[in-house]
């Protein structure tokens, strides 16, 4: 399998190598990105949402009704809802406005996005985790707090990715697992990534925009811990319960004649994880000004070298990781697969539910953007919170945090200072309620998927939501209560 990924990765370094050189003869001929075709998100009515909604549906249906089916066809379904958009919208808009779109988020949007999480599953994949591990109350809650402080500086995907089989495998001997699971997403996939722009990628997108690195870390700390402390108690206080129903018999015996001290195969991953943070964090901050365009998409060099050095990562990992401890950390290709399959459609089918948020008060969800002002124009804090977190629980946060923060002006200085809370209630909308079903995070999905392949019956679509809805929407009418 790793022979397969090598021809793979090194056919995409031919593919973008071979665009760069395009791209740049395409640009010297005059071709210019101010010429795009423009999506006038005013021009779409609800019903182009419908594909989208589809999708969605399908995730949550699916798996139970008809598992073997969607398990062999989930794929082909994706790319049904995919051409469901994508043909009337061509037929109507025409081929030039449809390509464009088509290219705008295929090159700026998902193969990035895939690219960062094939290299952090990759990564994060040959960490191994030797010894024997109880998966007790009190070491499960130590993993999710260790995870959810360090998820704010490796991003939330890689503190999901490294610890996740970790976590998996210390509660192996146990009938009760799903809450361990869903709680690792709410905390680890999602509340732990708050504090700095490397945590989430909302939080990035106010750093490109002039946010200053460390403001997250100042403003979001307390509400962070108003939400994650509840969390570790609850789940201590209902993982505690769980585990006296547990047979202690099969336990294992950290203490015993066949225990295996604990230990790390892998570490050269830790190091890995590192050069993936650096490369992101490169991105935002290089600026050589050197671009090309592609049918009038725009690629910048630093998003072409951290692609590339990301998958040269990832193949670094392959390479020095020994192959039989990635089998022994329960390693396979199919949850990446899954994620790369699933969120191609959601990525296309999302394109016309952004483009009406972006068209704000002319759009078809005018009522949302309205929302979130008052009659003088001020600013109404409670609902830029909640408006902000339950579209980023179903459309992706980053683009979502990114229209309430042109709604409430854009002007970064202005909303760190006089509007400091409204630029507190759209970032902790976005982070926090990425944790409200399996698509808000990235990560969260990932998650999932690792788990079911490893035997966890994990809750449906809507199953999820149940946990979300029970545990932490009550969370955040405090966090409303306290902050906004």
């Amino acid at each position: 399998m790793s022979d397969r990924l090598f021809a793979v990765a090194r056919i995409a370094f031919g593919c973008l190598f071979a665009v760069l050189v395009w791209g740049l003869s395409y640009s010297s001929a005059g071709a210019a990105a101010a010429g795009a075709p423009h999506l006038e998100g005013a021009d779409l009515g609800p019903i182009w949402v419908l594909p989208f909604v589809g999708i969605l549906l399908s995730i949550a249906v699916f798996p139970l009704v008809a598992p073997t089916f969607w398990h062999h066809n989930f794929g082909k379904i994706s790319a049904f809802w995919a051409v469901a958009f994508l043909a009337p919208f061509t037929l109507l808009f025409g081929w030039e406005l449809a390509l464009f779109e088509l290219l705008h988020v295929a090159l700026l949007e998902y193969i990035p996005f895939i690219i960062l999480l094939l290299s952090l599953f990759t990564v994060a994949g040959g960490v191994r985790l030797k010894g024997t591990l109880r998966g007790t109350p009190a070491v499960n809650t130590l993993i999710l707090l260790i995870g959810t402080v360090i998820a704010s500086w490796m991003g939330t995907t890689g503190a999901a990715m490294l610890l996740i089989r970790p976590i998996i495998r210390a509660n192996e001997w146990r009938r009760h697992r799903v809450h361990i699971i869903v709680f690792f997403i709410f905390l680890v996939a999602n509340i732990g990534g708050s504090l700095t722009p490397l945590g989430d990628p909302p939080l990035f997108l106010g750093f490109l925009k002039g946010v200053e690195f460390f403001w997250p870390t100042t403003e979001m700390f307390v509400p962070m811990l108003v939400v994650a402390i509840p969390l570790l108690l609850i789940f201590y206080a209902f993982d505690s319960y769980l585990f006296r129903k547990e047979d202690l018999s099969a336990a294992p015996q950290p203490e015993g004649e066949e225990a295996e001290k604990l230990g790390l195969e892998g570490t050269v991953n830790i190091l890995l994880l590192g050069g993936v943070v650096a490369s992101v964090l490169m991105s935002g901050i290089w600026r050589p000004g050197i671009s090309v365009d592609i049918f009038h998409v725009t690629v910048e060099l630093q998003n072409v070298t951290r692609d590339l050095l990301l998958i040269g990562i990832a193949l670094l990992s392959l390479k020095l990781t020994d192959s039989e401890s990635r089998k022994a950390n329960g390693f396979s290709w199919f949850p990446i697969v899954e994620v790369a399959k699933l969120f191609a459609g959601i990525f296309v089918t999302i394109v016309p539910a952004i483009a009406i948020l972006k068209a704000g008060t002319d759009g078809a969800l005018a009522i949302i953007i309205e929302s979130v002002s008052g009659p003088g124009g001020e600013p109404v804090n409670p609902m830029y919170f909640w408006a902000t977190g339950i579209l980023s629980s179903f459309l992706d946060n980053a683009p979502t945090y990114l229209v309430f923060f042109n709604t409430a002006g854009g002007d970064p200085q202005a909303l760190m200072g006089p509007m400091n809370n409204t630029l507190l209630a759209i970032s902790a909308g976005a982070v926090f309620m990425g944790a409200n079903t399996y698509i808000g995070n990235a990560p969260n999905f990932m998650v999932r998927a690792i788990a079911e392949e490893r035997g966890i019956a994990m809750p449906s679509f809507f199953g999820y939501m149940v946990w979300s809805c029970l545990i932490l929407m009550p969370l955040f009418v405090i966090v409303t209560f306290i902050f906004f």
